[in-house]
């Protein structure tokens, strides 16, 4: 029963604010509105699951634009950094998320960044986009593995992604999540119990300097920073 209400309410609420985000979004220039009301979106989706979510590192984001690089475990990751995080960001998702009815439209008026994996050209353009909006000062997430795992341990990384963070020149910031996989592993539509979902955010990483040759040494170097918050974390909790 617990799971069905849950499910209910993530349906009712997601369709009725993407209703009034499409609505706001003609209004809303800077797309702060929309920000706040995703945010809102995600913390009722956590407060009826019976999720929390503990953040560390906030100090080490100071000084935006930046480009988040985060693992991914489970669904609940987007609604844990909307709502963890105190500072205004776009996604970037996979072009097929943006034709969902209701949620998908909204997204694109929130001016979220469609990447077209099946299409290497359009996903250039994309890119260079992307960049354009990050050097004037937008924050985006991105999951560099660009799926979910399903055991936790971290996928390979798309190179993709480095080439964007080389051409906006802005700082990465490594983003450790641990606990969304065992309340909602891949698969699941809903979350399975109640519990804590921890974020550790760390030191950003220079990319004003870097070159194409240095992509894949700034690459390893994400990875093993995320790798790192991820084990601090769960020793911690343990």
């Amino acid at each position: 029963m617990r799971r069905i209400i849950i499910f209910c309410e993530h349906a009712v609420v997601t369709i009725i604010l993407s209703v009034i985000a499409l609505f706001v979004s003609f209004f809303d220039n800077q797309g702060r509105a929309l920000h706040r009301m995703a945010q809102f979106w995600a913390r009722i989706h956590l407060i009826t699951s019976g999720i929390q979510t503990s953040v560390t590192g906030l100090e080490n984001i100071s000084s935006p634009p930046y480009i988040f690089m985060c693992n991914h475990q489970s669904a609940l990751d987007i609604f844990s950094l909307l709502a963890g995080l105190p500072l205004q960001f776009k996604w970037i998702a996979k072009r097929e998320l943006f034709y969902i009815p209701f949620l998908g439209w909204a997204m694109k008026r929130a001016g979220y960044i469609s990447l077209d994996r099946k299409h290497p050209r359009e996903a250039i353009k994309a890119m260079d986009d992307a960049a354009e909006k990050i050097r004037g000062g937008m924050n985006i997430i991105i999951f560099p593995e660009g799926t979910r795992s399903k055991d936790g341990n971290l996928l390979p990384f798309k190179k993709g992604v480095f080439t964007l963070a080389l051409r906006a020149k802005v700082p990465i910031v490594p983003v450790g999540i641990t606990g969304s996989s065992k309340l909602q592993p891949k698969g699941s539509f809903i979350p399975n119990k109640k519990g804590v979902i921890y974020i550790r955010i760390g030191k950003p990483i220079e990319t004003a300097q870097g070159s194409r040759s240095a992509k894949t040494e700034i690459m390893i170097t994400v990875r093993q920073a995320i790798e790192g918050l991820m084990t601090e974390q769960n020793n911690t909790v343990h």
